[in-house]
C-alpha cells in the first residue's frame, strides 16, 4: 500500500512538473514558459514588465521556438534552439559589434571604467533581451526574466545561464522587427516622452565648481553661440560629497546659481548617488540609521562601504518604506531651483571592495510581495528601484512637471523612470565608432533615450576628436559632453577656431531637427520603435544592411553617415541632403527617405526660444512622386498630452503630370487648435536642395 500510495504521489508529481512546464500567452504572439522548479518568489514580481503576465491560453503545437530547462550544478539555464540564419541584436548596453552572434556577455552591472575590465563583456547595464531577426524579415524576441547574476550566449542555440533559481522565459514571435517592438515594449513598457529641454544640447564636466565657474560656463555658451539647454553639476557642488546638501564654501547661495541659469534659458541638473557618508552629525545618516533603512551585510547589521565621502550606508530600495523616504528628499532639493536630477554610482559601485560592489551575501529585506534575499539577487535591480524612487520624488516635488533623471545603471524596464548614457567612456575614436551600435542595441532593448558622452570622458581628446565626436553625437537621443577633470577641458570652445566652428555647426543641426527629434519621441513612447535605429530598420529584407553599424538613423526618414565611416551600406535610393551651403570637413552626411518630408525649425539657442510657426519642410518624393510626413506638438513640459492636449500635422506632397508639385499641411489628431504658419519649402533631389517660399493653405503648386 505505501509503495502504491508513493507511486501516486510520483505521478502527480509529474503532472504537475508537466503542467509547470506548458506555455501560457498573454496574446497570440507572446508564449511563457515556466520550468518545472518555478519559484515565483524567487523571481516576482518581476521589475522587467509594466504589469504581471496572466496566462490566456495554452501555446498553439505549431510553436517553434520552445525553452529547453536544465541545471548545470547551482547554475539554471534555458535554451532555445533557433537554428542558422538569424541576426542577433540587444542585449542592451553591451560592446563590441551591432550584430550579437557568436558572443557571449555577463549580465552584472559594472563600474567599468575605459570598458576594460571582463574583456569588456559586461557594463553598467543589464538587459536579458535578445532580438532576433531572420532571413525573410520575420522576428522573434526572447527575455529571462530573471535579475540574478546571468550570461547571453547567442548562437543557434541561445543560452541564458543563471546564478539563481530556475526563471521562466518569455518568446515573442511577430512578422517585423517594427511589430516586434511594439509587442515588446508593451509587456515591458513605454518610455514616457521627456520634457523637451532634455532632448536639448549638455555640458557637463566632473566637475564645475565653484558655483561662478557653472554661471561662467553659461556666459561662454551664449557668449559663441553654442545652442544649449542643460548645464550638470557633478559632486563638487555637495558639502563633503554628502548627497543632499550644497557645499557652504564652493555653492554657499544655489538658488542664485539656478535663478541665474534659468534666466539665461538653461536648466540645470545635479547628481545624487546612493551612497550616505556614515557621520552621526548628517541629519541624513542619523534619519536612515534611526529607521533602519540601509542594505544589510550577512550578519544583518548596516552594510558599510567606501564611496567618494568615505565610509557609506547604502538605501535598501527593495523596500517599499525606503523608496517613499528617498522619494521624499527630493522635494528641498528641487526647491533650490534645480531641474533634473543624475543617478550615478547606482551599480552599485564599491570603492573598497575587490568587486568592485556588495558582497553576494548582503541583504536586501523586499516588501509588498518581493521576497527579502541576497545581493546576488538584487544587484542588477539596485539602480532600477532606486530610479523609480527618484522619478517619483521628481513628480512630487513638481507634479505638473515631466520628470528628467538619467542613470548609469539599469535593468530591462529602467526605460519607465530614467534615461541613461554609456558610462565612463574613453576619449578616442575606437569608444567613438564603438558608442554607434552599443547606442543602437540600447535602443533595441526598450531603452529609446540613450548616449555617450560625447568627446569621451576618461583621458584627453583631441581638437579633431571633439570636433569628429560632435558631428555624430548632436544626433544621439541624449546629447551631452562630459569629461573627467584629469584630462583636457573639452568644450567646445576649449581648442581652436575651426573645432568651436564644427561644434556649433553640428549643434545648430540638432536644434534645427528637434521638431522632427521631438515627434520621433512621441513615436517611442507609442510604438516602441528607437529614436535611433539601425539602417536595417529601413528594409529588412535587403541583408546587406544587417550589420551596417558605422551609418545610423534618426526617426524613420533620417541616415547618419559619420565623415570617417568607410564602405557604408545604406537603403536603396535614399537622396543627400545638405543644410549648410558650405559643410566643414567634420559634419555627418545626411541622407533622406524617398517618400518623406522632414520638418526643420529655424536656429535657436535653446528650446524656450524655438519656434515652430516658421518651418522648412524638407520634400523627398518617391518613385511615384510622392511624400508625406508628420509633426507633433504639444506643451514641451506637463501632462496635458495625455489628455490630448496637442497637435499633430501630417504633410503630403503629389507630383503631377506636369512636373508641378502640390503640398498641403493639415491638422489631423490632438485637441489643440492648430496654428498657422509661415513655411518654406525645400526639394532634396540629386544631392541638393532646392528652396521656395509657401504660405500655409494658398493654393500653390511648386515647379521645378
Amino acid at each position: 500500500m505505501r509503495h502504491l500510495f508513493s507511486l501516486l504521489l510520483l505521478c502527480l508529481a509529474s503532472l504537475l512538473a508537466v503542467s509547470a512546464q506548458q506555455c501560457y500567452m498573454a496574446d497570440s504572439r507572446v508564449a511563457v514558459f515556466y520550468p518545472a522548479a518555478y519559484d515565483a518568489a524567487a523571481h516576482q514580481p518581476s521589475p522587467i514588465f509594466e504589469r504581471e503576465l496572466c496566462p490566456t491560453a495554452a501555446v498553439a503545437a505549431d510553436w517553434s521556438l520552445r525553452p529547453v530547462f536544465s541545471q548545470d550544478g547551482a547554475q539554471s539555464v534555458a535554451t532555445v534552439h533557433v537554428g542558422e540564419g538569424v541576426d542577433y541584436y540587444g542585449e542592451g548596453e553591451v560592446n563590441g559589434t551591432l550584430r550579437r552572434g557568436g558572443t557571449t556577455v555577463t549580465l552584472w552591472n559594472t563600474d567599468n571604467p575605459n570598458y576594460c575590465e571582463e574583456d569588456s563583456t559586461r557594463l553598467y547595464q543589464s538587459h536579458p533581451w535578445l532580438m532576433g531577426v531572420r532571413r525573410d524579415g520575420t522576428a522573434f524576441g526572447l527575455i529571462a526574466d530573471c535579475t540574478w547574476r546571468m550570461t547571453i550566449h547567442a548562437d543557434a542555440d541561445v543560452t541564458f545561464r543563471s546564478d539563481g533559481p530556475a526563471f521562466r522565459v518569455v518568446v515573442i514571435e511577430a512578422e517585423s522587427p517594427q511589430a516586434l517592438m511594439q509587442q515588446f515594449t508593451d509587456l515591458v513598457g513605454h518610455a514616457p516622452l521627456p520634457p523637451m529641454w532634455a532632448l536639448g544640447y549638455q555640458q557637463c564636466r566632473f566637475s564645475y565648481h565653484p558655483d561662478t565657474q557653472v554661471m561662467d560656463i553659461a556666459d561662454q555658451l551664449r557668449r559663441h553661440r553654442i545652442p544649449c539647454d542643460v548645464i550638470w553639476m557633478d559632486i563638487h557642488y555637495m558639502d563633503g560629497f554628502r548627497i543632499f546638501t550644497f557645499s557652504p564654501e564652493e555653492f554657499p547661495h544655489p538658488r542664485r546659481v539656478t535663478d541665474y541659469l534659468h534666466a539665461r534659458h538653461f536648466k540645470s541638473v545635479c547628481m545624487i548617488d546612493p551612497g550616505i557618508k556614515v557621520d552621526s552629525t548628517f541629519w541624513l545618516d542619523r534619519e536612515g540609521t534611526a529607521a533602519d533603512y540601509w542594505v544589510q551585510d550577512s550578519r544583518h547589521q548596516p552594510y558599510v562601504g567606501n564611496v567618494w565621502p568615505g565610509p557609506c550606508h547604502f538605501p535598501d530600495f527593495t523596500r517599499p518604506e525606503v523608496r517613499r523616504w528617498w522619494s521624499g528628499l527630493y522635494p528641498a532639493l528641487m526647491a533650490e531651483g534645480i531641474d533634473g536630477v543624475w543617478n550615478d554610482m547606482n551599480e552599485p559601485a564599491i570603492g573598497s571592495s575587490a568587486t568592485k560592489t556588495m558582497p553576494l551575501d548582503a541583504h536586501h529585506r523586499g516588501g509588498e510581495g518581493l521576497a527579502a534575499g541576497p545581493h546576488l539577487r538584487y544587484h542588477n535591480v539596485y539602480a532600477h528601484y532606486m530610479v523609480k524612487a527618484s522619478r517619483d520624488g521628481l513628480l512630487l516635488s513638481h507634479p505638473d512637471r515631466r520628470p528628467f533623471v538619467l542613470s548609469r545603471a539599469g535593468f530591462l524596464g529602467s526605460h519607465r523612470y530614467a534615461a541613461m548614457w554609456t558610462g565612463d567612456n574613453k576619449s578616442s575614436y575606437h569608444h567613438l565608432r564603438l558608442s554607434i551600435p552599443m547606442s543602437l542595441n540600447i535602443g533595441l532593448s526598450g531603452q529609446p533615450f540613450n548616449g555617450a558622452d560625447i568627446g569621451g570622458f576618461n583621458t584627453s581628446t583631441t581638437a579633431e576628436l571633439l570636433a569628429d565626436w560632435t558631428a555624430v553625437g548632436a544626433f544621439y537621443p541624449f546629447a551631452r559632453n562630459h569629461c573627467d577633470q584629469g584630462g583636457v577641458r573639452q568644450e567646445p570652445w576649449a581648442f581652436d577656431r575651426a573645432t568651436l566652428d564644427a561644434c556649433r555647426t553640428a549643434i545648430n543641426r540638432r536644434y534645427r531637427l528637434l521638431p522632427y527629434i521631438y515627434t520621433a519621441f512621441e513615436e517611442a513612447t507609442r510604438t516602441g520603435m528607437p529614436v535611433m535605429r539601425p539602417v536595417f530598420m529601413a528594409d529588412v529584407h535587403d541583408l546587406a544592411l544587417r550589420g551596417e553599424e558605422q551609418a545610423f538613423l534618426v526617426g524613420g526618414d533620417l541616415a547618419v553617415v559619420p565623415r570617417w565611416a568607410e564602405k557604408v551600406h545604406l537603403p536603396a535610393l535614399w537622396q543627400r541632403l545638405t543644410l549648410e551651403e558650405q559643410p566643414d570637413k567634420y559634419q555627418a552626411t545626411l541622407y533622406q527617405r524617398p517618400g518623406s518630408v522632414v520638418p526643420l525649425a529655424n536656429l535657436a539657442q535653446n528650446v524656450e526660444e524655438l519656434a515652430t510657426d516658421s518651418l522648412t519642410l524638407l520634400v523627398c518624393l518617391d518613385a511615384d512622386g510622392r511624400a508625406t510626413g508628420r509633426l507633433y506638438e504639444d506643451a514641451r513640459d506637463g501632462f496635458g498630452y495625455r489628455e490630448g492636449q496637442y497637435t499633430v500635422y501630417t504633410f503630403t506632397a503629389q507630383r503631377a503630370d506636369d512636373g508641378t508639385i502640390a503640398v498641403s499641411m493639415r491638422h489631423t489628431d490632438g485637441t489643440l487648435p492648430p496654428r498657422r504658419h509661415t513655411l518654406r519649402l525645400g526639394l532634396v533631389s540629386a544631392g541638393r536642395v532646392k528652396y521656395t517660399p509657401w504660405r500655409e493653405g494658398e493654393a500653390v503648386q511648386w515647379r521645378f
